[in-house]
């Protein structure tokens, strides 16, 4: 798979081959097979017509092993809106670094915090990364759609 950087890279772990990159949107369907890898679903947002719109893909030895998309939520927050890693790249810290670029790219084009939603029942790690990382629960709620608990959690950039 070959997608172009759009912006600008991160090179993580230049030992361990790992990257971050910022991407535009030819590489949407590298996003949309890690999404149905990941989550089963081929929906990765709702619409992808969103101001501001931030798309990354991780990447190990040159492969894509994880991504993040976010977008303006205000002029104030910077919304993660979803991510994943690959079943085989876990528990290597992508997904920390996923958030940390998201975040410092969010505070550099001046947003002052950083929000994103997460089902504990579902994926405690996110949960954990989150309060890990300094966030906080500002919300709490059931969502109907996927019949488990939501959290709001936040953070100032």
């Amino acid at each position: 798979m070959s997608v172009r950087p759009a912006k600008s890279s991160f090179l993580s772990h230049p030992d361990a081959g790992t990257r971050i990159e910022e991407v535009d949107f030819d590489a949407i369907e590298t996003i949309r097979e890690m999404n149905v890898a990941i989550f089963d679903e081929v929906r990765i947002i709702n619409t992808f017509d969103r101001e501001d719109l931030m798309m990354l893909i991780a990447w190990v030895e040159d492969r894509p092993a994880g991504f993040k998309v976010g977008y303006r939520e205000n002029r104030f927050a910077f919304y993660s809106a979803k991510g994943g890693v690959l079943p085989e790249y876990r528990r290597q810290g992508l997904a920390r670094q996923l958030l940390l670029y998201m975040m410092e790219e969010a505070r550099r084009r001046g947003y002052v915090r950083l929000t994103y939603d997460t089902f504990p029942n579902r994926d405690r790690g996110m949960t954990i990364l989150g309060l890990n990382e300094g966030f906080r629960v500002v919300k709490a709620d059931f969502n109907k759609t996927y019949k488990d608990w939501r959290l709001r959690l936040e953070k100032r950039l």
